[in-house]
């Protein structure tokens, strides 16, 4: 009797097992695999955010889709492309994930990219920008939510690339930095503006003393307007550096692109300056910003951030593609997502079905500076709409 008991518990352990295993194997398992340490950390903790909270949304709480539970893994990079590489081959095979999110740093990308492909899983580029992540080094597990290079670039050659502009570039010295001069200089060609200089500086920068000489070299003797455009990311500050060493007195301007809130502050020393911008919290009407921007302030008691934006799209790319196929086959989400339009904060993005790359307005701004504000306020001038962009296919697959 006590030996038909025993075989009774253990047949029930068994089973018990068994439906949790099932259980468990129903899950939809999303990979974040982002530079939480490191020199890009604030924008890795927003992107973390967003991304939760677009999950949130797009599942109105549940966190369920088709009846799956969707499960998030969290890995930090460091910022290191090694780092990463391993990371993200550990979260697709030790830990089964069906989809990877991230990470913030190009180079980081870059070496994640061949990992999808070997695995044969969907990594979703959030926020890293430079063009080779959907160019030359694309495979066809890439998607990207975040903006490229060429989008930042041709935003901000339409807001300040005009007949008789000179231009001298500061970039940092790695992908993110060299593939988006090498964007804006095309971009410049459609526009009548010159770029005459370009300037690449390590990411750690703290004195751009010796860079800007050369920059204000390159371009005094310029007729015209003149502007330095800094594409700068993490720490460093070059606009404050630069703004110090008085440009006006060669009637030199700067200008850039959009950044976070905590970048912003450097903006407040230049009002009226001009540029594009993926995102400021005041600028796009749509209803999942609304959400996004009271559910933060909520929460976080501040607006959502540069990345918070992005880090949403991905989260809302994945159930979208998850609602349009039952299946959580790798095939099924790739042809489920390409061409597959979604509602973001920024209102509509495309998946561009020949790279993957998400298709999205930006913003031309102007800054205006209110003493109540600790930054530079990014004032829309006008939304640059997804077919007011030529941006290229840049693949070679």
């Amino acid at each position: 009797m006590i030996r038909r008991i025993g075989l009774c518990s253990a047949l029930g352990l068994m089973t018990a097992t068994a439906l949790a295993f099932a259980a468990n194997a129903q899950d939809f398992k999303i990979a974040h695999v982002y530079d939480k340490t490191g020199p890009l950390e604030a924008y890795a903790k927003q992107s973390n955010i967003g991304l939760k909270l677009g999950l949130e949304y797009a599942t109105q709480g549940t966190m369920m889709v088709n009846g799956r539970k969707l499960v998030l893994i969290e890995k930090d990079t460091q910022g290191k492309p090694d780092v990463g590489k391993t990371l993200l081959a550990e979260a697709f095979g030790d830990d089964d994930a069906n989809i990877a999110v991230g990470p913030v740093s190009s180079g980081v990308a870059l070496a994640m990219l061949p990992v999808a492909q070997e695995h044969q899983k969907i990594l979703i580029v959030e926020p890293a920008v430079a063009d080779s992540v959907t160019g030359a080094a694309w495979n066809k597990y890439i998607f990207r939510t975040a903006r490229n290079s060429t989008q930042d670039a041709v935003s901000n050659a339409v807001a300040i690339g005009k007949p008789g502009v000179s231009i001298a570039t500061l970039a940092q010295d790695y992908a993110f930095g060299r593939d988006g001069v090498a964007a804006f200089k095309e971009a410049l060609k459609d526009t009548g503006a010159k770029l005459v200089f370009e300037e690449y500086a390590p990411t750690d920068t703290q004195d751009f003393t010796a860079s800007a000489q050369r920059l204000f070299d390159a371009l005094k003797n310029e007729p015209g307007r003149k502007f330095v455009f800094v594409i700068w990311a993490g720490g460093g500050n070059p606009f404050g550096k630069l703004k110090a060493l008085n440009p006006e007195r060669f009637n030199i301007e700067l200008a850039s692109g959009g950044n976070i809130l905590a970048a912003l502050k450097a903006y407040k020393q230049l009002p009226g300056m001009e540029g594009a911008t993926y995102y400021y919290y005041e600028i796009p009407k749509n209803p999942v910003n609304d959400w996004l921007v009271k559910e933060h302030q909520k929460r976080y008691n501040e607006p959502p951030d540069f990345f918070t934006a992005g880090g949403m799209a991905s989260g809302i790319a994945i159930v979208e593609a998850l609602k349009k196929t039952k299946s959580n086959k790798t095939d099924d989400l790739i042809a489920a997502m390409g061409g597959m339009e979604f509602e973001t904060p920024k209102g509509k993005m495309i998946f561009r079905k020949e790279d993957h790359q998400a298709l999205q307005a930006m913003y031309h701004f102007k800054i205006r500076v209110d003493d109540k504000v600790e930054w530079g306020i990014p004032e829309l001038v006008r939304e640059i709409k997804i077919e007011d962009m030529k941006i290229p296919i840049r693949n070679k697959k």
